[in-house]
């Protein structure tokens, strides 16, 4: 008998490689949330627990060279990611689009979403205390799955309609920006601290 596999769902898992900046970003994350008013408002007004920027600041990599730093960091893994995926660029890269910062308090979550206009999408984990929530993905065969059985419990790796990561703080997680994820609940005491972008 043969089963092959076919229409691989990639996410991509590396390490920064910079710790230095890690403890940087954090530093400037803890600065932006003190003091962006707009995305603190935002917050309050549409029930995020914590601290966003996605809706107040969209020149992070301008303003504060840390940013710039992880830049630069992000489009090499980035490039190797594309690669994998087999995309065909035409000889060109893809492109910092958006990035933005998340500073999420226990209780706090996300609910499932897509990137829609962007090519790959991912996040960094600045911090990830116990108990923090991972990022959970799901099948994007799930709408058409119907009438199909769910997944026993000891199906191989992979085979599960909903799979959770738990990065370590220092971790890139790239996907494309098609696959469906959300934010678990963070049950730690302390701050999920991240930051997210999209290429495209």
């Amino acid at each position: 008998m043969t089963v092959r596999q076919l229409f691989p769902t990639l996410l991509y898992e590396d390490r920064l490689g910079d710790d230095t900046l890690i403890a940087d970003l954090e530093h400037s994350i803890r600065m932006l949330a003190a003091e962006d008013g707009a995305g603190r408002r935002w917050c309050r007004e549409h029930g995020y627990r914590g601290y966003t920027s996605y809706a107040s600041l969209n020149d992070l990599p301008i303003r504060d060279p840390v940013f710039a730093d992880l830049k630069r960091l992000l489009d090499r893994h980035v490039a190797r990611f594309a690669d994998a995926c087999a995309f065909d660029l035409g000889g060109k890269r893809l492109k910092l689009d958006s990035l933005w910062v998340n500073f999420l308090k226990p209780g706090g979550h996300h609910g499932a979403h897509l990137h829609p206009h962007s090519v790959v999408s991912g996040t960094l984990y600045v911090t990830m205390p116990d108990g923090a929530g991972g990022l959970k993905l799901e099948d994007p065969r799930l709408p058409m799955l119907m009438a199909a059985p769910p997944r026993r419990a000891d199906a191989p790796a992979g085979m599960a309609t909903f799979q959770t990561v738990r990065p370590e703080p220092g971790t890139v997680l790239l996907w494309e920006s098609w696959l469906r994820h959300e934010v678990v609940t963070n049950a730690a005491k302390g701050e999920r601290i991240s930051v997210s972008f999209n290429y495209r």
